[in-house]
């Protein structure tokens, strides 16, 4: 069956939870926590009560993001590193900013579950600049996910088939009445293009825009079909991490989202009571307060905030009330350090209590970083196979537009190498290499200049050069004098 037909919704019924979770784990990820938990349980009194929130789903996020692609990848192709292959590949990586792009695709695919890439070729601007300026190219982008649904192969919920990219534009000038529907269809080789006429169903609580229409009927003018000159659909999926039994893949914060709330309900009761204990009441014995002509004592308890009590041996006091701090604050360290153990994210990541790590080794700090490695691991899994997929078919589609004679190089499977995010020990790498080697040098003098200051090779030769005539001035004995010693016989 199609996935848009006439008289159907959209977003498809079947896709609405999906596309749910990515809005909603989007809030949670902004901090928009309130827009979120416990909208409708909340009665009046406690819709207007102190509400404080963490936002530790958006560390869970970019900690992913920085470890995964916080240093650029090595992307190696050809079998010279100047062939015109390598130059290919560089060229691509570099012109659609991808380190960018890959790192952006990251963070989104945590809270998510879900990042694709788009390829094209065109202008990045869509025409708006000339071609002098913006010329037609191979672009790598990131695809909307909500807007992306996708069709696998009958019997075989692993294999995409095609990628049907569907979003809505409002008509202008008929407020939010009219909307037309407009789906690019990538199947290998080719893409679909369709219009549908939908009208709005449902508006979102949250921001009072729509979330769901009904389609009405199709734009038949508007069909057509391009052929793409590769045997793969243009979009590439890369899911968070995902199962044997489904394409899609599974965000890193959902299943903690009832944690995310408790911690944020423990963090405004505590606030709620630190506030009635910097404004508390007092009680006074009988008599301290001024009388009206009846006799009764003149105060208004919730306004003054004082009372008199009947107890003759009774001090003036502030009334204070045992809220449970301690054991607030001890369920609080435990939410949080759950979150930490659900996320796979240790201590040592975040210096928190006394896992800083002065006077650690490199190796020590890898070993207790074990579970968040594992983690970057398992995610550097999808985004290599990804990543290679990508670049293949920007090749493949350069190719079909400008030609193999033209470009000069040949299609190639890139090799992608990753960094594993943490910093290097350089110490203790010399002193690896240093055993390895038999306490033979590793680098040049050049080499070392150039590395350490950040110099050029010819800055690091000047700058080679004065050290040596510095070292020729401090000699205190001219090695040359033994050349003019005549020996007596």
């Amino acid at each position: 069956m199609p996935i848009f037909e006439i008289g159907s919704y959209f977003p498809p019924s079947e896709e609405q939870g999906r596309i749910d979770r990515y809005r909603n784990n989007k809030y949670i990820f902004k901090g928009k926590h309130g827009l979120v938990f416990n909208q409708e349980q909340l009665n009046e009194k406690q819709a207007h009560s102190i509400y404080i929130s963490t936002n530790l789903a958006k560390l869970i996020c970019i900690k992913s993001a920085d470890f995964l692609f916080g240093e650029t990848p090595i992307y190696s192709a050809g079998k010279n590193d100047d062939s015109n292959e390598q130059k290919a590949i560089e060229r691509l990586v570099v012109d659609n900013d991808l380190n960018t792009t890959n790192y952006e695709s990251a963070l989104g695919n945590s809270y998510r579950g879900d990042s694709f890439y788009k390829i094209r070729w065109g202008q990045k601007y869509g025409g708006l600049l000339s071609k002098d300026i913006d010329p037609f190219r191979v672009i790598i982008e990131s695809q909307k996910a909500e807007y992306v649904f996708v069709e696998t192969m009958p019997g075989d919920t692993k294999t995409i088939y095609a990628y049907h990219i569907a979003f809505p534009q409002v008509i202008e000038e008929t407020g939010d009445q009219e909307w037309v529907l407009k789906v690019e269809s990538h199947y290998p080789g080719k893409i679909v293009y369709s219009e549908y006429k939908m009208t709005p169903i449902k508006t979102s609580k949250i921001e009072n825009e729509v979330i769901t229409w009904k389609i009405e009927s199709e734009h038949e003018g508007a069909r057509s079909e391009v052929e793409t000159g590769v045997p793969f659909p243009l979009v590439v999926h890369v899911p968070n991490y995902t199962t044997d039994d489904d394409c899609l893949g599974i965000d890193d914060i959902s299943e903690s989202e009832s944690l995310f709330d408790e911690i944020n309900n423990r963090l405004s009761k505590i606030a709620e009571i630190l506030d009635k204990h910097s404004d508390p009441a007092m009680v006074v014995p009988v008599g301290s307060l001024d009388i009206d002509e009846r006799g009764n004592p003149v105060f208004h308890t919730g306004r003054d905030k004082v009372f008199e009590a009947e107890k003759n041996d009774l001090l003036p006091q502030y009334i204070t009330w045992n809220g449970q701090l301690e054991a607030a604050f001890k369920e609080l360290d435990k939410l949080v350090d759950q979150v930490l153990l659900v996320s796979e994210i240790p201590p040592v990541a975040l210096g928190k209590d006394n896992s800083g790590t002065s006077g650690a080794s490199g190796l020590s700090i890898k070993w207790r970083m074990n579970s968040l490695l594992s983690k970057i691991n398992r995610k550097r899994q999808y985004y290599d196979k990804a990543l290679r997929q990508v670049l293949l078919i920007a090749q493949m589609l350069e190719h079909s537009k400008v030609g193999k004679e033209k470009l000069g190089y040949d299609i190639t499977i890139p090799k992608i190498k990753f960094r594993d995010g943490l910093p290097d020990d350089e110490m203790e790498q010399a002193t690896i290499a240093q055993v390895r080697t038999g306490g033979k040098p590793t680098q040049s003098q050049l080499g070392a200049i150039m590395e350490v200051n950040g110099f050029t090779e010819e800055q690091a030769r000047i700058e080679l050069e004065r050290i040596r005539e510095e070292e020729r001035a401090d000699s205190f004995v001219d090695t040359t004098v033994f050349n003019n010693v005549e020996v007596e016989e």
